[in-house]
């Protein structure tokens, strides 16, 4: 069984990191922490006119007609960026999810084109990502979905990463709203929404161990770079060892996800607790390593360690999907 990604897989892949490496600079990324609606002027649009915001959604409605296996190493480029744009939200699980359970709504073609965006609410997690500037909202009640545009009220809520605008929403579901009733499609968008913010989870993760080897590498202690020290080699070690134990856990629930395996929710559960664990241990070892400097706001280390102390707890904690694996088994 072959499960490398094809050449034009790693050819996109190739095209989204040199857009956001030149695109989504951290002082992009400081200045989305100040911006109004948390998000890089115009990267939107330039995502969109790749194809990359409409990946998910059928040719038919200017999308690309693609699927989670496309999708999981662009959202790993974005983990690199620390991009702060609702990928996930927006292509990964909303786009995805409406297209394939009401492909007629009037959204998914405005979406596709990233003229709309779409922020969401699943399961447990009533914390939605940029509810005050989506166009419409992906919600769950019970076992249903639920596409709203207008919720009763939306209330700004304080986050650790201030790029990610949260907010709680008041709503009523009805007949109108209704896209789906069916559990099975509930659980598949939440599958989507935790591999999404499992990839990203390894982006982040393999951006903090770059940092700090550089860093190590540069900085000097008594004459040598701190990167000689035996107790620094370990953790960089240790932050590579869970990178490498994640990453292919991530790939295969892209897989089970695209091919709807029965095993799909098990092996995202499985993924996103490796990935959770990898950008946690490549945090708080990046952090040890840089010292005192990795505390403060002007230095850029912050800005990852913040997505990934967010995204490692969101779309589900590594306990939480521990006990779903555990469940399955």
């Amino acid at each position: 069984m072959d499960f490398s990604f094809t050449d034009d897989q790693l050819l996109f892949r190739d095209a989204v990191r040199d857009l956001l490496s030149n695109e989504c600079p951290p002082d992009a990324v400081r200045a989305a922490w100040e911006s109004d609606d948390g998000r890089v002027a115009g990267l939107w649009t330039r995502l969109a006119e790749m194809g990359v915001v409409g990946l998910t959604a059928p040719e038919a409605s200017g999308g690309l007609g693609m699927n989670d296996l496309d999708l999981v190493l662009l959202l790993e480029e974005a983990g690199r960026v620390a991009l702060p744009e609702p990928l996930v939200d927006h292509t990964a699980v909303a786009l995805a999810t409406i297209a394939e359970v009401a492909p007629d709504h009037e959204l998914v073609a405005a979406a596709a084109a990233g003229e709309a965006v779409i922020a969401v609410g699943l399961g447990e997690w009533r914390h939605v990502l940029g509810a005050a500037s989506a166009d419409a909202l992906l919600l769950q009640s019970g076992d249903e979905l639920h596409v709203v545009t207008e919720p009763s009220s939306v209330s700004a809520l304080s986050s650790i990463d201030e790029s990610r605008r949260l907010a709680s929403v008041e709503w009523s579901p009805s007949a109108d709203t209704l896209i789906s009733s069916d559990p099975a499609d509930a659980q598949r968008a939440f599958d989507r929404g935790a591999l999404g913010s499992a990839a990203m989870c390894v982006g982040i993760a393999q951006q903090l161990l770059d940092m700090t080897v550089e860093y190590v590498a540069e900085r000097e202690q008594f004459g040598k770079p701190v990167g000689v020290n035996q107790a620094v080699k370990h953790h960089c070690s240790n932050m590579g060892l869970a990178i490498e134990f994640a990453r292919p856990l991530v790939y295969q629930a892209a897989w089970s996800l695209a091919a709807g395996t029965p095993d799909a929710s098990r092996d995202v559960s499985a993924a996103k607790a490796l990935a959770s664990d990898a950008a946690d241990t490549a945090a708080r070892l990046a952090l040890q390593c840089h010292g005192a400097i990795g505390y403060t706001v002007e230095y850029d280390l912050q800005l990852w360690l913040k997505r990934a102390w967010a995204l490692s707890a969101s779309w589900g904690s590594a306990s939480h999907h521990r006990r779903a694996v555990a469940a399955a088994l």
